[in-house]
């Protein structure tokens, strides 16, 4: 009996696992620090700012790009970033997004684009999220960082929902 009983929690856990996943890919650097040990006392809060750009939308859903660009504003002030955001204004170039982040004197600016934004198709009808985004330093366009990520979740969760716990995810690395 209790090898049964073994087999079908292996075989829940297994179930589980496989209605949720995620796929996360990241350079090495993780983001530029905002809080940084000074001694076993002290953080000292460093300025860290970036100019934000509406990610790309390469989905049929009007505004994805929009929508995880403002989560991702959400997420980059909760650490401690000073944003300046231009995710309401037309997407501009890389290169002319280089001089609108020299005009805001930011450090850094983020670009990158959303390239899945719906719910499946199905019973559940799951979400699902796909992203990529790229710090660049604003002085030369240099790569700070990069994350490229995709997740799914249950049915009864929401796309914002799911898209915050990946860009969590992203940021994090």
């Amino acid at each position: 009996m209790k090898s049964l009983q073994v087999a079908v929690f292996i075989a829940l856990v297994i179930f589980i696992a496989g209605c949720s996943s995620s796929a996360l890919i990241t350079t090495q650097k993780s983001l530029p620090k905002v809080y940084v040990d000074v001694n076993a006392t002290h953080e000292e809060k460093r300025e860290q700012s970036v100019s934000l750009f509406r990610l790309n939308n390469y989905t049929d859903t009007p505004r994805a790009g929009m929508r995880a660009s403002n989560i991702i504003e959400g997420v980059l002030l909760a650490k401690g970033y000073k944003v300046k955001s231009h995710i309401t204004q037309e997407l501009p170039s890389i290169e002319k997004a280089r001089e609108i982040a020299q005009e805001d004197d930011s450090k850094y600016f983020m670009y990158g684009g959303v390239s899945e934004w719906r719910y499946k198709t199905g019973i559940d009808g799951e979400p699902a999220v796909s992203l990529q985004c790229t710090l660049y330093k604003t002085k030369n366009s240099k790569i700070v960082w990069s994350a490229t990520g995709s997740d799914s979740d249950w049915g009864n969760a929401s796309i914002g929902t799911t898209a915050q716990n990946l860009i969590e995810l992203m940021f994090s690395n």
